[in-house]
């Protein structure tokens, strides 16, 4: 199988109560890229300015990402600037500059279009649209959103999502999207939209995972006492579930619980350090490692 990936490359402007870091690699198709490619060789579409570090290129190019797929463009590369306080479940944005992302067009490269497995990363729903009739031969389709694109494009999102397989978003996204707050109503009702499958996060409390047969499960995150910068820990997640199920070469609903632990995993590795510095890092026998460590946690 082959994995594909649209979405933002950015350089971010980061706080927390254990420093700050300016115009570190961010965005989130690059943290789903390294995720993924703890898996597989995943395939990056996105744009970068021409302030771009080469450096961060020569990174993704070193974790075997194809980096065929990212355009240059005149101008700045998109800058998020964000503080997080006290427990860090979310952050306060204090300026989001879009750049050269605020128009970008994705074009997927020909030798992109065969991938079987797209995941359409958080961003404008007009852009991941745009994507649809350049991956004729997808098998799976997974879409991220977020609170921004359910407020200001939520017919379009819907539309979007009529045509995707899978799609994942955070509870507080879940219970915006259908006005309900418990989340198994919300789920099915997501759900009926047609979708395969529906992964809702919980941050620090977990993620659950639902298919349009009935099927649930549901686990915790993995406990860490050291969390440093919880930046790209969605888009972490989402690229070791997905790195997962290329690997494995299968959607099914067993396969798909795996990859829920393994993106728990990629997710719990991202948090450990500012930018992707502890993701660059991580390998395979340490993924490994800690998915068993996770496990026992639940055997008696």
């Amino acid at each position: 199988m082959s994995l594909l990936v649209v979405g933002s490359i950015a350089l971010d402007t980061v706080e927390t109560p254990f420093g700050r870091h300016a115009d570190i690699l961010g965005g989130s198709a690059t943290f789903f890229s390294v995720s993924a490619s703890l898996f597989t060789k995943p395939r990056l579409v996105g744009v970068v300015g021409s302030d771009f570090p080469p450096e961060h290129i020569k990174a993704l190019r070193k974790r075997k990402i194809d980096t065929a797929g990212i355009e240059y463009a005149d101008g700045q590369t998109f800058r998020w600037n964000g503080r997080y306080t006290g427990d860090m479940n979310s952050a306060e944005t204090l300026s989001v500059h879009l750049n050269v992302f605020g128009n970008f067009d994705p074009k997927v490269p020909d030798k992109f279009r065969d991938s079987s497995l797209v995941f359409l990363a958080n961003g404008s729903t007009s852009i991941q649209m745009k994507v649809l009739s350049q991956v004729p031969k997808a098998k799976f389709i997974m879409v991220d959103t977020m609170n921004l694109w359910i407020e200001t494009e939520r017919e379009k999102l819907i539309e979007l999502i009529k045509k995707a397989n899978g799609l994942i978003l955070n509870n507080h996204e879940a219970a915006m999207l259908t006005g309900k707050h418990n989340l198994i109503a919300a789920a099915k009702e997501i759900l009926a939209y047609g979708l395969d499958v529906l992964v809702i996060k919980k941050g620090e409390h977990g993620a659950m995972l639902f298919d349009r047969k009935g099927n649930f499960f549901a686990i915790p995150a993995f406990p860490l006492d050291n969390v440093k910068d919880p930046t790209g820990a969605g888009d972490s997640f989402a690229g070791g579930f997905m790195g997962y199920l290329d690997k494995a070469g299968n959607t099914d609903f067993n396969t798909m619980k795996k990859a829920l632990v393994y993106g728990t995993m990629t997710a719990s590795f991202a948090v450990e350090d500012f930018s992707l510095n502890r993701l660059l890092k991580a390998t395979t026998v340490q993924l490994k490692t800690r998915a068993e460590k996770f496990k026992k946690m639940f055997t008696l």
